[in-house]
């Protein structure tokens, strides 16, 4: 649904992204991770059409974002970051507005306004000027408007920005309800909220990606698959290492008992059933036997961390 092929912007000598490259699948939430600066702004405003590449291909809907940008940018919902309102309208009244600029008329025009007022919790301040709401009522209603033409396409630029808990909560149901009809391109600086809606991550810093993978896929990146251990009392981790496949052992202490953290190999099968056997062999009392599962955040540090040592 979204191809993007060697990406280039260039301010001047400055390099905003260099040959970004990536897929979004139709049908799928894609959380588009990066810090401050690393290109994920200027990507999305290329791809919706707010500035041109310097170099490159980028395609929604098999229709080109330079050559088609009409075609385009019809397939698209797009909720910038600083969402620009018209301040001195009321909520219902610029939302009716938009859906004519989307080509909506007469009865389906009044249907999708009063449908997206409602997904996005807005029908109590429609009749309110927009000027005078908080943050988290525009943010909301930049979301509906991008919803307003029912557009294949969501890109969703912090959509939970400026929003409380709870409608924080309600965003992000809203989001995974919306990925089951929409392709959606997600970009957040809240990481679990990437956990709970995503299928996948492209993660881009210095104007690269640096990986594209399920959340699944990305506990390989950068990084070994790691088995923890907790043993009842004091247990010498030294047979630990020499077990064939394991590729290191870290030891702490832990309340009456010792947990063990056993790197493996990236060539090793599972160590679990090893792991069983010495257990039994040395006499230790197995508590727990686990793979580290590290979160979206450890995985994130770590790839960015990587890219900064280089």
């Amino acid at each position: 649904m979204i191809h993007v092929r060697n990406l280039t912007k260039f301010y001047g000598d400055y390099a905003a992204i260099r040959d970004v490259s990536f897929d979004v699948p139709a049908g799928q939430i894609v959380g588009f991770l990066g810090p401050n600066g690393a290109g994920k702004t200027t990507t999305m405003r290329i791809l919706t059409g707010y500035m041109t590449a310097t170099s490159g291909q980028a395609s929604i809907a098999d229709f080109d974002v330079f050559w088609q940008p009409l075609e385009a940018r019809q397939r698209i919902g797009y909720l910038p970051e600083s969402c620009p309102l018209y301040v001195e309208m009321r909520v219902g009244e610029y939302l009716h507005f938009r859906a004519g600029l989307k080509g909506l008329h007469g009865r389906e025009r009044k249907q999708r306004r009063d449908f997206v007022m409602d997904r996005c919790w807005l029908k109590d301040v429609q009749r309110q000027i927009i000027g005078t709401l908080s943050k988290g009522y525009r943010q909301r209603v930049g979301l509906a408007d991008a919803l307003l033409a029912d557009p294949p396409v969501l890109i969703l630029d912090e959509p939970t920005a400026g929003l409380d808990p709870s409608q924080i909560r309600e965003t992000r149901n809203l989001i995974r309800e919306l990925g089951k009809e929409h392709t959606i391109l997600l970009s957040t600086h809240i990481l679990p909220e990437v956990e709970m809606t995503c299928d996948r991550v492209i993660i881009i810093s210095r104007g690269q990606v640096r990986a594209s993978a399920s959340l699944a896929e990305l506990v390989q990146v950068g990084g070994k698959r790691i088995l923890l251990a907790e043993f009842d009392g004091s247990v010498d981790p030294t047979p630990m290492r020499a077990v064939p496949g394991v590729d290191g052992v870290e030891s702490e202490s832990i309340a009456g008992g010792t947990r063990l953290k056993i790197a493996q190999h990236p060539d090793s099968e599972d160590l679990s059933p090893r792991v069983c056997a010495l257990a039994v062999e040395c006499g230790w009392k197995l508590r727990t036997l686990r793979p580290e599962q590290p979160s979206l955040e450890e995985r994130f540090l770590k790839i960015i961390e990587s890219e900064t040592a280089v």
